[in-house]
């Protein structure tokens, strides 16, 4: 773009009126997300000081264009590449460029359908121990049983080997608490002085090395015991380069696994709660759901089979993923000026998207707040998946998104073959993290 070609931005927020809302919006930006939208349109904008732009969309071809159609003009922002790298390494999550192409070409091969097929069984085999004992006909507060699930998932996944209870306990608090205070530091920059002068940076970075050791110890554990073991560190394991046929080193190994254990737990377990919380507000979704899993299982014993023939599950699933993404936004920054639309946006412009915006955008959606599976069958599906981010998209689309949905089916399916869930109430409330976290989901679960 020519210097002197001027540039232009959305219709731009108010520097006051963003300082008035700023406590506000750190503790929960959605609704104040949804006011600027209907107030300005689906793109919005904040200038900061001279030059600086922010802008928020939920505007379908923005998203495509930054994460797909120009996709390599956008990088992620510092939030994930400083923020999030300080404390989790240099990851697939948190690196761009080079590096991160290199790191997803190898990885890449461990995700494939195969590979996740041969993980089914050791999952089903999590799902019905970690879910055989839920309390019955009393209410319950539903994230935390579905963390605890998600969590022990992921970690039977990655090290099939029974690793000592004390050591995944220590992992999962060390990942709570370091994710809790990254929220800190990145919606309250300006406290950044304080955080570090109280002690609480150097805290919770000592957390971090903690948690390094501790991934560390397990991973020389399985190189020393030579054992070859059908797991996700195997298969990791075995990875090579294309270059140098070398395989990862022991660091690099630890950020990935890192990365996995967050985008693989949290996510999961918030949208298996949303989900459950839906169901036990729609009968009749859970009869079809259990009608469909009754007609599967009496066609094939087999698991990799039965879960690709969960149509209407996975329908649910999507709908689900569509009222309440997981990973609700995600922002990049551009590396060089470029036009977005009908915007000319200077080089280093924020740009998020929020996709619980996006997922109910009524210029895409009809009724978008209800919910309704059949969006994600037949015909309609086509027209859906159009409008649809719960994995995000383009080449940095989420690489455990096989592995998730088949983990979820795998509950859902379990769930709702054994139990009539009732919700506690209509509503539900969240906290929007890094991802949207379920807050206060009461259930009852009743045997069938």
């Amino acid at each position: 773009m020519s210097v002197n070609k001027k540039y232009n931005y959305p219709p731009k927020l108010s520097i006051l009126r963003f300082f008035l809302d700023a406590e506000g919006v750190r503790r929960n930006p959605i609704p104040y997300h949804k006011n600027y939208f209907d107030s300005f349109g689906d793109s919005f904008s904040i200038k900061i000081g001279s030059s600086k732009h922010i802008i928020l969309s939920r505007d379908n071809e923005v998203a495509q264009y930054i994460l797909q159609k120009n996709q390599r003009n956008y990088h992620k922002s510092k939030f994930q590449s400083v923020y999030l790298s300080k404390y989790l390494g240099k990851g697939l999550l948190t690196v761009d460029g080079e590096f991160w192409l290199r790191q997803r070409r190898l990885i890449q091969p461990a995700f494939h359908k195969q590979k996740m097929n041969q993980l089914v069984d050791n999952m089903r085999l999590t799902i019905i121990s970690e879910l055989d004992g839920l309390i019955v006909d009393k209410k319950i507060d539903l994230f935390p049983v579905m963390s605890e699930l998600a969590f022990n998932v992921v970690a039977k996944s990655l090290f099939q080997f029974s690793i000592a209870e004390e050591k995944l306990n220590r992992i999962k608090y060390i990942i709570e608490e370091v994710q809790n205070f990254l929220i800190k530091e990145i919606r309250l920059p300006h406290k950044v002085w304080w955080f570090s002068i109280s002690g609480q940076v150097k805290k919770h970075l000592e957390l971090a090395e903690e948690n390094n050791k501790i991934i560390q110890g397990i991973i020389e554990e399985r190189v020393n015991s030579k054992n070859e073991v059908n797991d996700l560190l195997n298969m990791l394991l075995e990875t090579r380069y294309e270059d140098s046929g070398e395989g990862m080193s022991i660091k690099q190994l630890i950020d990935e696994i890192k990365i996995l254990f967050i985008a693989g737990h949290e996510t999961t377990a918030n949208a298996l709660t949303f989900t459950l919380h839906l169901l036990g507000n729609d009968f009749d979704v859970q009869e079809k759901i259990f009608e469909e899993i009754t007609r599967i299982e009496s066609e094939t014993d087999d698991v990799v089979e039965q879960l690709q023939k969960m149509t209407y599950t996975n329908a649910v699933l999507n709908e689900s993923m569509r009222l309440y993404p997981p990973a609700w936004i995600t922002d990049r920054q551009n590396v060089e000026d470029d036009t977005l639309g009908e915007f000319n946006i200077k080089e280093g412009t924020l740009i998020g998207v929020s996709f619980y915006e996006l997922h109910r955008n009524p210029k895409y959606w009809e009724n978008p707040d209800d919910f309704n599976p059949d969006r994600f069958l037949g015909e309609q599906k086509k027209h859906s998946m159009q409008y649809f981010y719960p994995f995000g998209a383009g080449p940095r689309m989420c690489i455990g998104a096989g592995f998730a949905i088949y983990e979820m089916c795998l509950a859902i399916s379990y769930i709702v073959k054994n139990y009539k869930i009732t919700s506690a109430g209509k509503s539900v409330n969240f906290n929007p993290l890094i991802t949207l976290k379920p807050v206060g989901v009461e259930v009852v679960f009743s045997k069938r």
